[in-house]
């Protein structure tokens, strides 16, 4: 019996295999977006990734369980990819720590990543459960490493004394505002051509507050 084709159907079925879960979480993603994970069915998630709709049970055995893969995946992952590289960056002086943070909010922005803050902000409160999933894999470690960050400032003599968490909300909380503007008001209309550049702002609201809290003038303008 021939053989030579065999292997490589077999070999691009594997490939398949270990790409669908990234491709369900991509779909999923796009619609509970568009639509909101209220009222987003499995069977549209499914449609979009072109699966049935037990294909995406095997996988996510309910909506919620997915919605948490979407966060892990988009969001968790990244803050995790963000902490190895300020580790990276252990002894590095605090602007050069607050230029990796600027680089990890534009990476977030310019990717699907974005979207996930919508869909906390819109539905968390209905869904506690996805909420405190939330809390845990993104929030928490997410404020625990910018506050690690500002506290080695304070520690060599290059930030302030603050009050840590204030700060770390002042870093954070405009950053999901942008996220929020592109999914939301920003997906229905057209700001005038250069009115706003949203790598720009990310850089300039880290170096504000950074400014806000140092001892000197050697940090980003």
């Amino acid at each position: 019996m021939p053989t030579g084709s065999a292997e490589p159907a077999r070999a691009v079925r594997q490939r398949r295999k270990e790409a669908r879960p990234h491709e369900l979480l991509a779909a999923a993603l796009e619609v509970f977006v568009e639509k909101g994970f209220a009222t987003s069915r499995s069977e549209e998630v499914a449609a979009r990734a072109g699966v049935s709709k037990g294909t995406l049970y095997l996988y996510y055995p309910s909506k919620e369980e997915l919605l948490k893969a979407v966060i892990r995946h988009y969001l968790g992952e990244e803050v995790r990819a963000g902490a190895l590289e300020v580790a990276r960056h252990e002894d590095a002086e605090p602007a050069v720590l607050f230029g990796v943070l600027a680089d990890w909010w534009q990476r977030v922005y310019d990717s699907p990543a974005s979207g996930v803050f919508k869909l906390i902000m819109t539905e968390a409160r209905n869904f506690p459960d996805i909420s405190a999933f939330y809390l845990s894999e993104v929030i928490e470690p997410g404020s625990r490493l910018i506050g690690q960050m500002l506290e080695r400032g304070v520690q060599r003599g290059r930030l302030r004394p603050m009050n840590i968490e204030s700060v770390t909300h002042s870093v954070i909380l405009p950053m999901v505002m942008l996220c929020l503007h592109k999914h939301a008001v920003g997906a229905c209309m057209q700001l005038p051509e250069r009115s706003f550049e949203p790598a720009q702002f990310i850089r300039d609201h880290i170096a504000l507050v950074l400014r806000g809290v140092s001892v000197d003038d050697s940090l980003p303008k």
